[in-house]
């Protein structure tokens, strides 16, 4: 029999689980968790004997109290344990939704970033966030933005449809970085229906010169249906995967291709995309299902 005691009881414990879950997801898994996903390939004509170890750091969005520079610190120290080759940082290092104490000046976040070493190197590029928080960028139409003066004046390169050779034990490779796919919010006035891009993906790969692999850094995922076979691995973020996850599937994700292109190993005709689900928050400052990640990337672990 159901009583009014009965009904009372679950009604509390139904809301206990609402208050212990919002908990969880606006401040545990966000600003406490951190975890390593990693992944291991062979893309296809890769070159025998060149095994390649990829960090990726993918939208910090620095901000108080979620991911302060001490945080941002903390995964850069992280981030070196893991003794990789090189390491991609991918973009929205800014933070732009409402819900902070404060911003985090971008001269510090940026120097938390430079604790990071690698071999081959840091390379960078940016995000819509990057973009859209630089009011005079946006009036202009034109950079750089503050946040890639920042990584540039601690020495870390900002890539905007760009390529650069690198090489590690007499095996070539190219990184290429992609300029941002949304770069500017429309202006109506001008005529504008929609986010207008920076990114020039066949003059990036234009500026790649012999027939070394090629790994495409984009912030958005979202360039992946146009990207050609002869890049080996492009790597993207900005999806956060979505934020709230559950059962492999995101209810609302900031792509074109919805749940597509959400998070992970992705493999369409024989190409790979790498979708990091990144640190940070945007929007609203919740995360659930899916904890901060550092991504980790070992290509060519089983020639």
């Amino acid at each position: 029999m159901i009583t009014r005691r009965n009904l009372l009881k679950l009604f509390g414990a139904g809301v206990l689980a609402g208050v212990s879950l919002g908990g969880y997801a606006f401040g545990i898994e966000p600003m406490l968790r951190l975890g390593v996903q990693r992944y291991a390939l062979t893309p296809p004509r890769w070159p025998a004997g060149l095994k390649l170890r990829l960090a990726i750091v993918a939208d910090p969005h620095a901000c108080e109290p979620w991911m302060s520079a001490g945080r941002v610190a903390q995964i850069a120290d992280m981030t070196n344990m893991l003794e990789a080759d090189a390491i991609l940082l991918l973009g929205d290092y800014v933070a732009t939704h409402r819900f902070t104490r404060a911003a985090v000046p971008a001269k510090d976040w940026s120097q938390a970033l430079a604790r990071l070493r690698a071999p081959l190197g840091v390379h960078a590029v940016l995000g819509n966030h990057d973009w859209w928080s630089d009011k005079q960028a946006q009036e202009k139409r034109l950079g750089p933005v503050f946040g890639q003066l920042a990584l540039e004046d601690v020495g870390i390169p900002v890539y905007e449809n760009e390529a650069v050779r690198l090489e590690k034990d007499g095996h070539g490779f190219w990184l290429a970085g992609l300029a941002d796919q949304i770069a500017f919010w429309p202006n109506r006035g001008r005529g504008e229906e929609g986010f207008i891009g920076l990114d020039d993906l066949p003059g990036t790969l234009a500026k790649v010169s012999d027939d070394a692999p090629v790994i495409l850094m984009a912030h958005e995922p979202d360039i992946f249906p146009d990207v050609p076979d002869r890049v080996a691995l492009t790597i993207s973020g900005h999806t956060h995967g979505g934020q709230v996850r559950l059962f492999g599937y995101s209810p609302v994700v900031p792509s074109a291709f919805g749940n597509r292109y959400a998070y992970g190993h992705v493999v369409e005709g024989g190409r790979n995309l790498i979708v990091s689900g990144g640190l940070g928050c945007s929007i609203m400052p919740v995360r659930f299902g899916v904890p901060p990640e550092i991504t980790l990337v070992d290509l060519g672990a089983d020639t």
